[in-house]
């Protein structure tokens, strides 16, 4: 082998070594995330002073904005063809950048019932009943983008439901039977994530069609015309709703470190699902989901004191199991 070989030989392997690194450190850098924003959500909803979710959710649009700004920056190489870039994608073209508004409403409404679930469901069974959003994308893929599911992905649906239902009949009845905190409802809990659940699905999708209609959009334009639009509608949502509230006792009452990284989280998490899909495969993604669930759950059981069941335990062994399943051959493009 001469130098020239022993060079090119090299550089392949550090790519390789480069590649394998980003992989793993993104989805453990995912599996951190996931069950750190389930936990600190839930923490953060059971402060004396509650922090107006509606604001939480404003910032947290902000922050992703502001992210996405610098990475397309870095993109473009300076921020005089960022400018140019934002120009071109976005004022130039407004029916395109319309067509983002949809997701945009959505995902934002998503956003603020999951504020209201992690209020009153605990964060371990709060993780896994989300996972329903997988069911919901699923269905929504295969009337919206005509895809077909393979019988072993119609099989780990019915696995996800039944393991979701498993928790939330224990959630349901362990409440019932002893209820520390009369204020925190599982219904309602459940309700919320439910309809999170439906509103992801439907706005991962949509989303994604627009995403292959237009290749030439880079994911980070897309992201910053999602929060250009959820930011103003999310300040007339607050105006309406909690105008009375944010008046008396300001834009960031309740605010601690503690929500300021609840916010960080959420901000980067939709973020950071699209390096791992680069850098890792559905598979690989899906363990790191599963294990947020395994740390939500243990992490809950010292931090929050829940005693969690066997039937709780039976009922996410079915979901982490489902989502191996589902995740074997299709990856679903969904952004938390």
């Amino acid at each position: 082998m001469n130098v020239a070989e022993k060079l090119i030989s090299t550089s392949e392997s550090l790519k390789t070594g480069t590649k394998k690194t980003l992989k793993y450190a993104s989805l453990v850098t995912l599996t951190v995330q996931n069950a750190a924003l389930s936990l600190t959500m839930r923490m953060s909803r059971t402060q004396k002073e509650l922090f107006i979710s509606s604001t939480a959710v404003i910032v947290s649009e902000f922050i992703k904005l502001l992210t996405c700004l610098v990475m397309v920056a870095v993109d473009e190489g300076s921020v005089v063809k960022m400018i140019a870039s934002l120009k071109k994608h976005i004022v130039n073209n407004p029916i395109d950048t319309a067509k983002v508004a949809v997701p945009s409403i959505v995902y934002y409404v998503q956003n603020n019932l999951i504020y209201v679930g992690a209020t009153h469901l605990d964060a371990a069974t709060c993780q896994v009943t989300y996972q329903l959003k997988i069911i919901t994308t699923a269905l929504l893929s295969v009337v919206m983008l005509r895809k077909r599911l393979q019988a072993h992905q119609w099989l780990a649906l019915l696995l996800l439901f039944v393991g979701v239902a498993v928790v939330q009949i224990e959630q349901l009845s362990s409440h019932n039977s002893v209820s520390k905190d009369s204020k925190q409802v599982p219904l309602i809990g459940f309700i919320a994530v439910l309809l999170a659940c439906c509103l992801s699905g439907f706005a991962g999708v949509y989303f994604e069609k627009i995403l292959k209609g237009s290749a030439d959009v880079s994911l980070w334009i897309r992201n910053i015309q999602l929060s250009a639009i959820a930011i103003p509608f999310g300040l007339m949502q607050v105006f309406v709703t909690d105008s009375s509230v944010v008046s008396e006792k300001g834009f960031f009452y309740g605010y601690t470190l503690l929500t300021w990284i609840v916010i960080l989280l959420q901000a980067q998490g939709g973020l950071l699902v699209a390096v791992v899909v680069k850098y890792a495969d559905n598979i690989l993604k899906g363990f790191a989901t599963s294990l947020a669930i395994i740390l939500a759950c243990f992490v809950s059981v010292y931090a929050f004191e829940v005693k969690i069941s066997l039937t709780f335990y039976f009922g996410a062994s079915l979901v982490i199991a489902s989502i191996f399943l589902y995740g074997k051959q299709v990856s679903v493009n969904s952004r938390q």
